[in-house]
């Protein structure tokens, strides 16, 4: 029996990037438009390039049951994937959900959406405002958030803070990300606007902890995911660790709002283990009562999703 199933946790990751074919496809069509020697990405990252989103998600399976992780929010990582995670849930509906990344700028945002909620089973959107230079208060934005609101058990994932991928630096493909469209401030508006629907931040906002606090403690809507290795915490003065982060956290949001995520994306490497170990240890450290740790690694996204 492996550590996490010993823990007794029902896990349900929040953030795991389904880097499908048509991921890579993407990645080498960049790699195309420069001047590289390569136009294999994942030759040169030494990674494993899937060769159909079916055989993907039986991976993920897989890799999920021998790390104990009962379910995954499945994250569409190039623009209007869809289809590649509609094919994982439809594959395995018991074991994923899945949002996709959506650039609300682009025509025809809105029937893609509605598109990949009816026919892809999509539980939401993820929306990366520095990396598509626009304001999450953008009237594009807000047309996506009625369509999102209008259906039960959606949610919307917004990135705000620091924006790096290290696989695009290694590659040499140049990252023009925006950081003015990354406060987390700017979602208060719309979170207020939009109370019945659910925003989730990622990586406790990464380096914006404070002002991601801020708008969850102002709006019951807003939950923070824990994923990553949160090295922004070198970005904040005044929070040494993640013990800390944990800390705060807690008693600005409570318990109730915070969802585990490892950011796991690609093979070999697979689930990361050690992001768990670190966020079980640090709760472990501050005495979180075992009903909060229940909720984080797994409690709090089954109620959002699954009415659980």
């Amino acid at each position: 029996m492996n550590e996490t199933a010993r823990n007794g946790l029902d896990i349900f990751d929040a953030h795991v990037h389904f880097f499908s074919p048509a991921f890579f496809r993407a990645l080498n069509d960049q790699l195309e438009q420069g001047e590289h020697a390569s136009h294999d990405a994942a030759g040169q990252l030494g990674w494993h390039a899937p060769e159909t989103p079916e055989a993907l998600a039986d991976r993920w399976v897989s890799e999920m049951d021998r790390n104990g992780v009962s379910r995954a929010m499945l994250i569409a990582s190039t623009l209007g994937d869809a289809t590649s995670v509609g094919v994982a849930v439809e594959r395995h509906p018991d074991r994923f959900r899945t949002v996709y990344m959506l650039n609300p700028m682009l025509p025809g945002a809105d029937m893609r959406l509605s598109a990949a909620i009816s026919e892809h089973r999509a539980s939401g959107f993820f929306l990366f405002p520095a990396m598509h230079h626009y304001s999450v208060q953008d009237h594009h934005v807000r047309s996506l958030l009625g369509i999102a609101s209008s259906h039960p058990n959606t949610l919307v994932y917004v990135h705000c803070g620091a924006l790096t991928m290290g696989f695009r630096r290694k590659l040499g493909i140049a990252s023009p990300f925006d950081l003015r469209y990354s406060n987390p401030v700017d979602l208060q508006g719309v979170a207020h606007d939009y109370p019945q629907l659910p925003f989730v931040i990622p990586h406790f906002g990464a380096g914006f902890f404070r002002e991601a606090l801020m708008v969850a403690s102002m709006c019951p809507n807003v939950y923070l995911d824990t994923s990553s290795s949160n090295s922004w915490i070198r970005y904040q003065p005044g929070v040494p660790d993640l013990d800390t982060v944990f800390k705060m956290a807690l008693e600005s949001v409570g318990p109730k709002r915070l969802l585990f995520g490892s950011d796991s994306s690609w093979f070999p490497r697979g689930w990361v283990q050690r992001i768990f170990d670190e966020q079980r240890e640090s709760l472990s450290r501050i005495n979180a009562p075992e009903e909060t740790v229940q909720s984080i690694f797994g409690g709090n996204l089954r109620a959002l999703l699954l009415g659980d």
